[in-house]
């Protein structure tokens, strides 16, 4: 099973978009906390859902249940604790029961999580991914 994931900071919508279409992504999963900011420009929820749809041909989701809470986000930007902030959002996927939501079968087609951090470096989109490989083994990672 593969696992996309990507950003849009930094991203033109030409790019997020084409990069989506050239890697055959069916549905994003957006697993931000906030997706109508304005702040998210062409990455709002209904102008977002309405591109993936037009552009793209996906689906789009958003499971809040896989977002951080505001606390957990306010407390890391706050203390760049960056181990303590992935042990805490790990327990809140545990918490949350989210294997048990999501179910393998979920990603039987071309999945991306979506988030607004540019990299996957110190986002939880990549905490996400690699809670899944650590449960149900055999996922390959592709962040775009």
């Amino acid at each position: 099973m593969r696992v996309y994931t990507i950003g849009f900071t930094k991203k033109s919508a030409v790019e997020f978009f084409e990069t989506l279409r050239r890697n055959s992504i069916k549905q994003v999963v957006d697993v931000r906390i906030k997706n109508v900011s304005q702040l998210a420009g062409f990455a709002k929820r209904d102008d977002l859902k309405y591109f993936l749809g037009e552009l793209c041909g996906a689906d789009y989701h958003h499971l809040e249940f896989l977002a951080p809470t505001k606390e957990m986000k306010d407390e890391y930007a706050e203390s760049k604790d960056w181990d303590a902030y992935a042990r805490e959002y790990t327990e809140l996927l545990a918490s949350r029961n989210a294997l048990d939501r999501l179910g393998r079968s979920f990603f039987e087609r071309e999945t991306c999580l979506l988030c607004s951090e540019a990299s996957p470096d110190k986002c939880h989109r990549r905490l996400l991914t690699q809670y899944l490989q650590e449960h149900w083994g055999d996922i390959e990672v592709t962040h775009l």
